[in-house]
Formats: C-alpha cells, sequence, structure tokens
C-alpha cells in the first residue's frame, strides 16, 4: 500500500511539473534559463535497506541459482519450482500478470531468478489474498501470512506419501521392499524417497490441521500451536522483511533469551514430560527434538538393516539425502521406512520446528520410532492434560471449521474461560432438565489451554480472582468458604472446579424424568452423562448434588481432608497445578504409602466383603461391580433388554438382547446403544455407575459420598444391600 502511495505521489508530481512547463511558455516575461536542470529527489522505497538484508534478496545463493546450468536445465526454473524460487513465477502464481491464478503457467529464465522483490508479495493479487491451499490439499485462512505460506508449506505431506504407497500397490505389504514398476507409457517408475523440502515452517505449525508430517492412521495429532496473541503467525513473529526472528520481543517472556541461539533453550511448564526419555526436563523443546531425532535415526537404520535388507545413511547436505552403502541413492524403500524417514526428514528441514510446532514434532518422530518396532517405554508423546493439544478434549470438534459449539467452549477451550469470567457467565439448568453455559459463544478449536486461560493477562502472574462457583445443580460453593459476613471469599482451586464439575446432577435427573413411571420403559428417556473428572462435585458431596441423590437419603457434604490441618483438601493442595499429577509424596505425610489407593482410614468393611485391610479404592470398587450387576439383572427383568458397558465409547451403555456379554450391532456392523429401553429407576442408577467411573480419584476425593450413592443404587434397583455398611452423616456443627 505504502508503495502504491508513492507510486501515485510520482505521478503527481510528474503531472505538476508538466503543467507548470506549460504555465511557463504563456508567459509574457522572459525567465533565465538556469545552467542546470533541478533533479527531484528519487522517493525512498520503504524498508528496502531490511529486505536488501534478508535471504529473499541473496541472488547468489542456492535457491535462486540451481537452475544456471543451461545444459541441464533449457528452459530456466521449471513451473514446480518458479513459483517460490522466482518474482515472475508467484506473480504467475497469483495471476497477477494476467494468467490463471494458482498456477505456475510458464518455466522462468535462470537469468530472471532475481531473489523475491517487493513486487512478489506486494501486488494487486496479495492485498486481497486471504487462504493458501496446502499440498494436502487443505485450504487455511490465515490473512497476510499467505504470502508467507504459500512458499513456507513444503511440497508433501501424508497424502502424497499414502498416494505413492498406493500406487504402487504396497498399502498392504509395509514391510515389503517395494520394486520399480512402468507406468502405462511403459517409463520406468522408482519407489523412492519423498522429500518435503524446505523451510516447511506453516506445515509445522498448522501441524494436524494441513498433515504437512506423516500422521498414523488412529493417532491424534497436535494442531496449530497458537503460542500467545500476535505471536502465533509468521510476522508476529519474524520481521517481514529481515526475515529475522523478533528476539527481543521473545525476552519480554522468556528469561535469558538475548540471542536467536538462546531460543533453544525455551521450555515452557506445559512442556512437563521427559520426551526423550534421558532423564533432563528442564533441557528446551529443541534439544528433546534432537534427542528424539538420533533415537529415530538409529531405529531407521537397525530396522533398513534388519527389514529391508540394506544398510542406509543420511547425509543433511545431498539430494536425495538417503543413501546407500554405495553412496547412491537407497533402493530398498519399504513402505513402513519411507513414513518414518520422511517424518525424519520434516523435522530436520525445518529449523525453526522447535519454535513453530514443537509438540506435532515430538508426536512425529515418537509415532515413527514405535512404528518401526522401537522400544517408547521411556519416551513421552502427549502433556499433561491441559495442555495435551493431541487429545479428544480439544481436536474432538476438528473438521472443516473447527469450531467448538458454546456449551462446551468455557472447558475446552484456551479462551473459553478467561471470558466466561469476564462476562459473568454462569452455568444454569433449562426446563428440559439440561445444562447450558451462558456468557460465552462458540469458538475455535485450541490446541491445548495457554497461560492466559488461568492467569490474569493484565495483572500476570496472577490468577483470575474466582469468589464462588455455581454448579450444574444452581448450587453455589467456594473452596475459600465465607467471612464473617456471609460472603464467599476467592480461592485459586474455585477455578479448578469451573470446570471440574460435570454437566448434570440431581435437577437435572429429575427434571428429564418428572411425571414418569420409575419402572416403565419409556422410549423418550435418554442417558444422561455426568461427563468427565467431575471431581469438584465429588468434593463437594450432598452440597452441589453432583450424583442422583435418592428422596429421603442424607448425603456428606464438602470432604475436608486433614481438616485439622487446613491443608490437603483443595485442588491445588494435593495436585501439581501444571502437570495436575497427584503430589503423591505429600501424602507419605501422613499415610505410610505412596500409593493412595492402599490408603484407608478406618476399619469399617463398606462393601462387606470381610476385607478391612484394602485401601478405600477397593470397597469403592466392589460397590461399582456390584451396582453394574444389579442394574443387568434389572435391565434384562424389568426393561427386558439386556446391557452391557463400554467406558471409552459414547453413549456407553449398549444393549445385549443375546446376553452374551457383548454389544449387539445391526445390519451395518455399528453397536446398538441402549435407547429406547431406559426405564427412569435404571437410568438414575447407570448415572451413577457412570460417574463413580469418570471421577477416577472419586475414592480420594470422597470416598464416604460415592459408597452412599453406590449402595443407595443398588438398593432402589431391588438389590441387597443388608451386608453393606452405608456412610452415616455428621450432625451438623453446633
Amino acid at each position: 500500500m505504502q508503495l502504491k502511495k508513492i507510486l501515485i505521489l510520482t505521478g503527481f508530481l510528474v503531472i505538476a511539473a508538466v503543467v507548470l512547463a506549460a504555465c511557463g511558455k504563456a508567459t509574457a516575461t522572459a525567465t533565465t534559463a538556469p545552467t542546470e536542470a533541478p533533479t527531484a529527489p528519487a522517493p525512498e522505497t520503504p524498508y528496502l535497506a531490511d529486505w536488501q538484508s534478508s535471504a529473499h534478496n541473496n541472488v547468489a545463493d542456492e535457491p535462486f541459482r540451481h537452475w544456471d546450468d543451461a545444459a541441464a536445465n533449457p528452459d530456466g526454473v521449471p513451473t514446480t519450482c518458479a513459483k517460490c524460487h522466482t518474482t515472475k513465477g508467484y506473480q504467475d502464481f497469483l495471476g497477477v500478470d494476467g494468467s490463471e491464478a494458482q498456477k505456475v503457467d510458464a518455466p522462468v529464465p535462470a537469468k530472471d531468478s532475481q531473489g523475491i522483490q517487493c513486487v512478489a508479495c506486494h501486488n494487486v493479487g496479495t492485498i486481497s489474498k486471504t487462504t493458501v491451499v496446502f499440498p494436502s490439499g487443505v485450504e487455511i485462512k490465515a490473512g497476510d501470512d499467505t504470502r508467507c505460506m504459500e512458499c513456507h508449506q513444503g511440497r508433501e505431506s501424508k497424502v502424497s506419501v499414502d498416494k505413492q504407497i498406493a500406487d504402487f500397490n504396497a498399502t498392504d505389504a509395509p514391510d515389503t521392499v517395494v520394486a520399480p514398476t512402468k507406468d502405462a507409457q511403459g517409463k520406468d517408475q522408482t519407489f523412492g524417497f519423498r522429500n518435503v523440502h524446505y523451510f516447511a515452517a506453516a506445515a509445522t505449525l498448522y501441524g494436524g490441521m494441513v498433515h504437512g508430517g506423516y500422521e498414523y492412521d488412529g493417532k491424534t495429532y497436535d494442531s496449530k500451536n497458537t503460542h500467545v496473541a500476535g505471536y502465533d503467525s509468521c510476522t508476529g513473529c519474524h520481521n517481514p522483511h529481515t526475515l529475522k526472528v523478533k528476539v527481543e520481543q521473545c525476552a519480554l517472556c522468556h528469561e535469558g533469551v538475548a540471542t536467536v541461539d538462546d531460543l533453544k533453550n525455551i521450555r515452557q511448564v506445559s512442556s512437563a514430560p521427559d520426551y526423550d526419555g534421558d532423564g533432563n526436563t528442564t533441557e528446551g523443546m529443541y534439544y528433546e527434538i534432537q534427542g528424539l531425532q538420533e533415537i529415530l535415526m538409529a531405529q531407521i537404520q537397525t530396522y533398513a538393516k534388519d527389514t529391508a535388507g540394506a544398510e542406509i545413511k543420511y547425509d543433511e547436505a545431498t539430494y536425495p539425502y538417503f543413501m546407500g552403502a554405495d553412496g547412491k541413492a537407497y533402493a530398498n524403500w519399504t513402505p513402513r521406512l519411507l513414513k518414518a524417514a520422511y517424518n525424519y526428514q520434516v523435522s530436520i528441514k525445518d529449523p525453526g520446528a522447535f519454535a513453530h510446532g514443537n509438540k506435532y514434532i515430538v508426536q512425529l518422530l515418537f509415532d515413527s520410532i514405535q512404528d518401526l518396532g522401537g522400544d517408547v517405554s521411556k519416551l513421552a508423546r502427549t502433556d499433561a492434560a491441559h495442555f495435551a493439544g493431541d487429545t479428544m478434549p480439544f481436536r474432538d470438534w476438528d473438521g472443516e471449521d473447527y469450531t467448538v459449539p458454546f456449551a462446551c467452549v468455557k472447558c475446552h477451550t484456551a479462551n473459553g474461560l478467561p471470558t466466561f469470567l469476564a462476562d459473568g457467565g454462569t452455568t444454569v439448568v433449562t426446563s428440559s432438565g439440561s445444562t447450558s453455559t451462558t456468557g460465552v459463544q462458540s469458538m475455535p478449536s485450541s490446541n491445548g489451554f495457554m497461560c492466559s486461560t488461568c492467569h490474569d493477562e493484565a495483572n500476570f502472574p496472577n490468577r483470575y480472582s474466582v469468589a464462588s462457583v455455581v454448579f450444574p445443580s444452581g448450587k453455589t460453593v467456594s473452596f475459600g468458604g465465607k467471612d464473617a459476613d456471609g460472603k464467599f471469599v476467592a480461592d485459586d482451586s474455585n477455578l479448578c472446579i469451573e470446570c471440574h464439575q460435570g454437566r448434570e446432577s440431581t435437577t437435572s435427573v429429575n427434571n428429564a424424568l418428572r411425571g414418569k413411571d420409575p419402572d416403565t420403559v419409556d422410549a423418550k428417556i435418554s442417558f444422561k452423562n455426568i461427563h468427565y473428572l467431575a471431581a469438584g462435585a465429588t468434593i463437594f458431596g450432598g452440597d452441589v448434588q453432583g450424583a442422583y441423590q435418592y428422596e429421603g437419603k442424607d448425603y456428606v457434604g464438602q470432604n475436608m481432608h486433614a481438616s485439622d490441618t487446613g491443608k490437603m483438601n483443595k485442588c491445588k493442595d494435593c495436585h501439581d497445578v501444571h502437570a495436575l499429577q497427584p503430589k503423591v509424596e505429600a501424602c507419605q505425610t501422613c499415610h505410610d504409602t505412596t500409593d493412595p489407593k492402599a490408603i484407608r482410614m478406618t476399619d469399617i468393611d463398606y462393601d462387606g466383603d470381610g476385607d478391612v485391610k484394602e485401601g478405600i479404592s477397593g470397597e469403592v470398587q466392589t460397590l461399582a461391580d456390584a451396582l453394574f450387576a444389579q442394574m443387568q439383572t434389572y435391565a434384562k427383568d424389568k426393561a427386558g433388554v439386556g446391557l452391557v458397558y463400554d467406558a471409552n465409547a459414547y453413549p456407553y451403555f449398549y444393549a445385549d438382547k443375546d446376553g452374551d456379554g457383548k454389544p449387539d450391532t445391526n445390519d451395518k456392523g455399528a453397536l446398538v446403544a441402549y435407547n429406547g429401553n431406559w426405564t427412569p429407576r435404571l437410568m438414575k442408577a447407570a448415572f451413577n455407575y457412570q460417574y463413580s467411573q469418570k471421577d477416577p480419584g472419586a475414592f480420594v476425593h470422597n470416598p464416604k459420598y460415592v459408597i452412599q450413592f453406590l449402595i443407595d443404587s443398588i438398593e432402589d434397583l431391588g438389590g441387597d444391600v443388608s451386608k453393606y455398611t452405608r456412610p452415616e452423616v455428621p450432625a451438623p456443627a453446633q
């Protein structure tokens, strides 16, 4: 735009000069001609000096001189290369030269490969350009960054690797060396290495969204590395003219960063695992990736020799990079070896991968090692849950628009919780019995949480202050309790239970079943799922009614663990707030074990099995098993259709009409959900059973509450509870 203004200004000056000259001829007053015509200063080109110092202007370098050998390249820079290695080729691709857009129509003479000049990126085609298509065929919206991403995207992808394997009919023979073949014209076709090409930073940045690496079937991968606002794009981190990293701005958040090389030492609290298994969890992500690269290369060489039947070597500077013992291009490719070698090259050819998308690269390397048969027992692939961008809590909404619906954004996006708090959002129960979150709208999917999810950026590193939390039942509680005036007191752990509260309650179940006969099958009844990891609801127990609480029964409220010390009864007391793991070493302060499942504080035999030495988790598990057995008996006898449970497959409960203990399948082979067979009584019990399964720490969070609702569920289904001992509810404090 600035260049356009300069051209307009220059044109205006020329016109003005012509007009003045004409006026001079019309005057009758003679003037003395100057001895030398004045010269107008040439307009200064913005950022010219910056561009001149960049790699884009280094016309003597290999990316621009590769085609100078006229004998080898009589046409100059071919159409497959001209887009990114010549200015004319890029303009041709954009269609600003009048040709068809999205393709290069003609080779560019080698003499015209004079770097990436100003007009390559500043023209009528780039001003309106907002999307870019990657080699996988995925189209991404990215505004001005598309100018960079058209070239820095690589030239291959999972799609092209799979296509080569399929073209050679080798999909079902992953460990067989693929022999050369001939195409329809009789030309030899070789199954060879596919090179991602160089500096494919955009492919690394966008990760699993664009499939630049070879992503193994059945695996889930990180999405776009969002970093922080303002520094999650090409021009956010790089000067667009010098191309250099804005190191001085990195130093605003990262201590000890003064040079580009210092960036290699950066590691965030979101990167807790020892990815490369070397025992060092403080080294920068650059070195974690380097460690995995070394492991993968060793595994590639072992596999090549033992399975492919020929040694393999790698030379980063010499095409085609992977060589045989004779120094020639490696020839013994199997599909499995190709995939791993491709991923190794992806990790090597983006030197900034450790910043652009380090978790994605870690996943590609880990999976490649594993697929080749390597030992990954000491390696790590996935982060702590809040930062695990490759897991379903963050990837469940991937698709064309990567949009998380409003009912899920609070807990499944990086910006949902801050927006919820800023807007004064609340969780409410609708008239239909479902829960909804107000105060937030749909949002783009996230690659895990960011610092700003829990830390107030305006007052960093302070956390957001939350005085109280409203649960799905409509009940309000706070880990900070109340002050002398009866007002709730803010506490950091309240942040945790904004999400770890479940999405249903006694209230929503009752609303859904209102007016229905308890033992009559009703096709309109659908299973209500507490959702996952509702630890907050368990801790506060009867105070928030997260589980289904039966009428006429009393339930314990908040579990004040170690209440005499005032410690170890809040989320942050028992869990590392970033790694999220329980602080098991802290358990030893009072318990002679670091295994929470072995702990019990009473000799009461709640489950009636005669074992008063087992951990309280054993008591809970026995009762959960007994409840499920009672549910199956009731389902068969009362509902008329048996049921089975799968904790890993929504909607969890499936029909089992033939009683073989396996889910029924329909004519298409799909599992048959238990829909249309629920009675109100069975649904209440199923809700409580699911609750006990979906809070894996329930036996610690509030075991007495869990034991109470499990026993009550068994009893309500007609089961014999005479041998069980239901925990008593303490009398209110006077």
